[in-house]
This record gives C-alpha cells, sequence and structure tokens, in this order.
C-alpha cells in the first residue's frame, strides 16, 4: 500500500518540491510572478493537450510516438488552407481531419494488421515529419487571421490566456470521460487484461482503434494552438513532444503498462514539466543542460510508471 499510495500523489509532492526550490532560488529573478506563472501554463498547454490523449492510449495498453509530427502536420495543414483563401473554421476542421487519418491509419495497423503500436507510431513518426519537410519546404507559413490566432494562442479572456483555457477545458473532459463513462472503463479494461475484457464483452480492438482516433485529434488540435501562439506554421513543430506527453502521462500516475489512467495526474505532471523548464531556462542554463534535465525526468516517469513487484 504505500508504494501505491506514493505512485498517485508522486507528481503533486514533486510539484510542490520544484516550486519551493525554484522560488527560494529564483524568485526574485520573477519566477512565481503571476505573468510567469500564466506564461507556464501558456507554453505547457499544447503538451497537456497532447498528454491527455496519450493518456488513453497508454491506459489502454499501446503508445503513441507519432503525435509530435502529427502536430506539425496539423499547423501546416490550418495554415496552408488560411493561405488558400477559405475561412479559418474551414482550415480547423481540415487541420482536424488530417490528425484522424494519422489516428485512423496507426488505428488500423494495430488492430487490424497486428503490429506492435511503437513500431507503428515510430515509423509513422518520421514518414509524417518527412511530409512536414517536404510540403514547404521547410519554409513556415505565417498566419494573419487575428481571430484564429487569439482564439488558439495569442489571446486572452477576462485576462486568462486562451491556451490556458484550452487546457483545463481538454482536461476537465478527458477527466470525465475516463472516470465516468463505459468508454473510460473499456479502455481501462482493455489496459488492465484485454483478455478478460473480450470475454466481458469490451471490443477491445474497436476500443483501442478509437483511442489512437483521439490521440490523432487532439494532436491536430495542439498543432492549432501552437500556430495560434506563434501566428505561423513550422515543419519542426511539436518535436519531442511525444515524450514530454509520456513523462507527463507517467508521472501523473498512469501505468506505462496499461489498465490505471489519471487525467488530473497527467495534467499536473504537465505542469510540472512545464514549471521545470521554465525554471532552467531562469536560471540560465543552456539546452545542452535543459535537455540532460528532461531526459532525467523521462527516466524518473518510467521509473515511477513500474508496477509494484514487476521485475
Amino acid at each position: 500500500m504505500p508504494d501505491i499510495q506514493w505512485q498517485n500523489y508522486v507528481v503533486y509532492i514533486f510539484f510542490i518540491i520544484v516550486l519551493a526550490f525554484f522560488g527560494f532560488t529564483i524568485g526574485d529573478s520573477g519566477f512565481l510572478s503571476v505573468t510567469n506563472l500564466f506564461n507556464i501554463a501558456r507554453t505547457t498547454a499544447m503538451i497537456t493537450v497532447i498528454a491527455v490523449a496519450m493518456t488513453f492510449v497508454i491506459s489502454a495498453g499501446e503508445l503513441d510516438l507519432s503525435v509530435g509530427s502529427t502536430t506539425a502536420l496539423a499547423a501546416l495543414v490550418c495554415a496552408l488552407v488560411m493561405q488558400a483563401g477559405f475561412p479559418w473554421p474551414v482550415a480547423v476542421l481540415a487541420a482536424i481531419a488530417s490528425g484522424l487519418v494519422v489516428g485512423v491509419l496507426n488505428g488500423f495497423f494495430v488492430t487490424v494488421i497486428g503490429i506492435p503500436s511503437f513500431l507503428v507510431t515510430l515509423g509513422m513518426m518520421q514518414f509524417i515529419r518527412g511530409v512536414d519537410m517536404r510540403v514547404t519546404y521547410t519554409n513556415p507559413i505565417s498566419i494573419s487571421n487575428q481571430s484564429f490566432n487569439g482564439l488558439f494562442g495569442s489571446g486572452y479572456v477576462f485576462g486568462v490566456p486562451s491556451l490556458l483555457i484550452w487546457s483545463v477545458v481538454i482536461a476537465v473532459l478527458g477527466h470525465v470521460v475516463l472516470k465516468y463513462t463505459g468508454f473510460g472503463r473499456e479502455i481501462l479494461a482493455t489496459g488492465g487484461n484485454r483478455q478478460a475484457a473480450e470475454y466481458s464483452g469490451v471490443k477491445t480492438r474497436r476500443v483501442k482503434f478509437y483511442a489512437f482516433l483521439l490521440s490523432g485529434a487532439a494532436a491536430a488540435l495542439a498543432g492549432m494552438l501552437y500556430s495560434g501562439m506563434m501566428q505561423t506554421a513550422r515543419f519542426n513543430f511539436g518535436e519531442g513532444a511525444e515524450l514530454m506527453a509520456i513523462a507527463a502521462v507517467i508521472l501523473g500516475g498512469t501505468s506505462l503498462f496499461g489498465g490505471k489512467g489519471t487525467i488530473l495526474g497527467t495534467f499536473a505532471g504537465s505542469l510540472l514539466i512545464g514549471t521545470i523548464n521554465n525554471g532552467l531556462i531562469i536560471m540560465g542554463l543552456d539546452v545542452s543542460e535543459q535537455m540532460m534535465i528532461s531526459g532525467a525526468i523521462i527516466i524518473v516517469a518510467v521509473a515511477f510508471g513500474k508496477k509494484p513487484g514487476a521485475a
């Protein structure tokens, strides 16, 4: 029981420790200011959105490494559609559709063909990143539509960043679906014991397929949030996002082996990683040092995602 309780609350304990550490060391540099705290929430919103959907995928016993490149694909599709003269709602639908296409492909190869999700999504990650680079020959695409930019990234609602609102809304919806709906229970049952779930009447392949669809759609939304915040679309959006999302999910208390998931923990895990990155930047660490710390976070996340007693 003590191990289980530690796993359930470790992300909140770490969050308090990290806040206290940075508060004492760089508090006079504005770390705890409202502006900086909002900045942390803004810069982690995209990872939060991806991580919420990743919670469903991992809870079902699978993995999706293609979300980062899908993020860039959706951003580029959205920008290109608006550049072609279509209104921004059409561009949004096109971006979501691109994410769903990736989800369909991942789900098909995993649930119908039977290829392990790690291999499928790893290959898809590389393939889509190549498509991202080829579509615009690595050139950025400017987005001048202020309605889109305000709604999906740079705007504020009663002084609250729209990116924070997006991340909170997605987290709340994810929490409700995973904890209180039949689909959420089927996700957890599928990841916990697929054979037992099938004997209970759960169509596990369909459940996993829907999880990949959800992941693709969430990655597309994250791409539009990146675009709205930066007011441009780039081929390298989402680089490393899959690792940060997985780290946030596992740190939050979701089992890497499936069958156990918590959206609230994922949300806290995402904020924890964003807080660490922000604090390291304010402390003046260079990129290589930040990458080493981020890598250490992923290792710690996997360690705490280990089942008690598992080899």
